[in-house]
């Protein structure tokens, strides 16, 4: 059995890794105030609400109310257990953990046991495909091919790349393992006939792994090796409970990575662009699963860049998906665009091939267009631009363009270019433009810096968000960041007989404290994070440490807490409480509860009142 990952051995980790590194890899980061702010990985948004605060070495989600330290981050984000969290935080920072821990991030019962057998098929599928490509005499025509178009054995091993051969091995291979049948069906790796006999689905084909953003195998996509008329050259996984092609961008979860570095992503059309621009060091590719954008492909873009590069093949029908895209997405994302095409109408893994690695990179270094640029560029398709006709045509449709464009300084570059090309008086260009400015009811209206300012939500019993905070959960709040970073405050209001808050997850909170303060001299953030066994209980943490306090209290301020918490408050919503019950009691004429409510009501005031002059003496 494994051991236990000792206290000191998680707080190595933790002090190695700065948050902000570890969730940027999930995460476009931004300096706002205090904090860094991006999109929420955790649910779709448009305006950052997400925090990290790199001093506490925390995160929180001002909108769906997320928070903890990296470990929970982690584990919400991959559901996965405490454990397996500290060894993937290791693994980031370069942390060595013995065997012995290392063995304790096997993962415990999980939350959805048909997701993770169906994930261990997956990465088992996957493993012997690669086995047969690599080590194989079954695997060594695919080996070839592959070896034929510029794939290293490092690359080949990099995406995971594999081989089914004709002989249907996978099912057999199942099948000796004794693998349940029903989770083999659901599996989409195999085809099932009408008598309900299972065949392997890929029979012949290369094969990509697909992934998801950590990297865990979900699909396949296979490439034929022997064309057939009857076989489509590609063949994808049908979707499943993992899979579903409208959240996965190919090489996601290696690109990552270097979309950091280079504060950019290209998109290509498939996946040997993808990995042809990978072996000549252009490693932030991606791309789509064989169709147009999806909301949920843009929002992951998003997550992670601004900048967005589309690299489709140079070919006419390359150029018209890459019109689409830039339609598609000037619509309905915050990204900024650009182009990227490869010289003579080839794609990027033929263009790579035909004219080596230096001109390649090359392209992407000079060759980038604006999305303007590309578009006066492919305007030209199916005109004879000798023709007056089709000049006026295209004239019209550049100026078209150029109207919604927010800037005068790169309207007159173009206007500049047309001038040159068809030898028109540019102020008759910028009249004609102007009157399209005009007529155009939807202006382009440059993007405003978004600096989230959202109030703190309020945390109920169940730490779910409600309305404004009530006096007393604000004086809560303050006391219970007061009580942890301040060990004087702590020894004064524990020692407060029958002291404890109103509202149950501060007070959970409270008793952690207690127990943590027994084995730990001072209040470390990170450290008491991981110690709270309660995961319900973090993001209400988190909350008060991204509150904007000062640093240094009072007597007077604590008194004052303790008293809203202890005498205030509790009165006053017993009063509202009592009057609310009177106001229901003369309704129905129940004339002896509206005498006995009275009577309460007037002792609840003479109560409120001996605390008043209580506090002002």
């Amino acid at each position: 059995m494994a051991n236990r990952i000792p206290e000191e051995k998680v707080d190595q980790v933790r002090s190695a890794v700065n948050i902000a590194d570890f969730v940027g890899q999930y995460v476009q980061l931004k300096k706002a105030g205090k904090n860094l702010f991006g999109l929420c990985p955790f649910h779709e948004e448009r305006t950052p609400s997400f925090s990290v605060n790199e001093q506490k070495q925390i995160f929180h989600c001002f909108s769906c109310g997320r928070g903890g330290n990296v470990f929970s981050f982690i584990m919400d984000l991959e559901n996965l257990s405490f454990p397996e969290a500290v060894v993937k935080v290791a693994d980031f920072g370069h942390v060595d953990l013995p065997s012995a821990y290392t063995a304790a991030s096997q993962p415990r019962a999980p939350k959805d046991q048909q997701q993770a057998d169906l994930l261990s098929l997956y990465a088992d599928s996957a493993k012997m495909y690669q086995h047969i490509l690599v080590n194989t005499e079954l695997g060594e025509p695919a080996l070839d091919y592959l070896h034929q178009h510029g794939l290293d054995d490092q690359t080949i091993a990099t995406f995971g790349i594999g081989y089914a051969p004709k002989n249907r091995l996978l099912l057999d291979f199942f099948k000796e393992h004794d693998v349940d049948y029903q989770l083999l069906r659901q599996s989409g790796l195999f085809i099932e006939n009408q008598e309900g006999a299972l065949r392997d689905r890929f029979v012949d084909r290369v094969l990509f792994p697909i992934k998801d953003a950590s990297g865990r195998v979900i699909a396949f996509s296979g490439r034929i090796l022997t064309k057939s008329s009857d076989e489509p050259k590609y063949l994808n996984s049908p979707e499943t409970k993992l899979f579903n092609k409208r959240n996965v961008l190919f090489n996601f979860d290696i690109a990552r990575k270097a979309v950091r570095q280079r504060k950019s992503i290209v998109l290509f059309e498939g996946f040997m662009d993808v990995i042809a621009a990978y072996r000549a060091g252009i490693q932030n590719g991606v791309a789509s699963m064989g169709t147009s954008l999806t909301n949920e492909q843009i929002y992951m873009l998003e997550r992670v860049t601004d900048q967005l590069y589309i690299a489709y093949d140079s070919d006419l029908p390359g150029q018209k998906a890459t019109d689409r895209a830039l339609k598609l997405l000037a619509g309905n994302s915050r990204l900024n665009l650009g182009v990227i095409q490869m010289p003579d109408g080839m794609d990027p893994d033929e263009y790579l091939r035909h004219a080596g690695q230096e001109k390649f990179v090359q392209v992407f270094a000079d060759g980038k267009q604006t999305p303007t640029a590309f578009e006066m560029q492919f305007l030209r398709h199916g005109l004879n631009l000798q023709n007056t006709q089709d000049q006026l045509t295209y004239i019209g449709t550049v100026l078209k363009q150029l109207a919604p464009l927010g800037s005068n300084v790169e309207r007159d570059l173009y206007l500049n270019q047309l001038v040159a090309e068809f030898g028109i008086a540019k102020d008759d260009l910028k009249q004609q433009l102007q009157s399209l400015i005009g007529q155009q009811s939807v202006r382009r209206v440059p993007r405003q810096a978004e600096v989230p300012t959202p109030p703190p939500p309020t945390v109920d019993d169940n730490n779910r968000q409600a309305g404004p905070l009530s006096r007393v959960e604000k004086a809560e709040r303050l006391l219970l960041y007061r009580l942890l970073h301040d060990h004087d405050v702590w020894l004064r209001v524990m020692a407060i007989a029958g002291f404890h808050f109103v509202h149950d997850s501060y007070q959970q909170i409270l008793v952690y404290a207690e127990a943590y303060f027994k084995t730990h001299n001072q209040f470390e953030l990170a450290n008491f994070t991981d110690f709270m066994t309660d995961a319900r209980l973090q993001p209400v943490l988190t909350e008060l440490e991204f509150m904007d306090v000062s640093e240094t209290t009072s007597k007077e301020e604590i008194a004052d807490l303790v008293n809203v918490i202890m005498n205030q408050q509790p009165l006053v919503e017993q009063i509202n409480g009592k009057k609310a019950e009177l106001t229901a009691a003369k309704q129905i004429g129940n004339h002896d509860l509206v005498q006995k409510l009275t009577l309460a009501l007037i002792e609840l005031y003479r109560q409120q009142q001996q605390v008043q002059q209580a506090d002002n003496l």
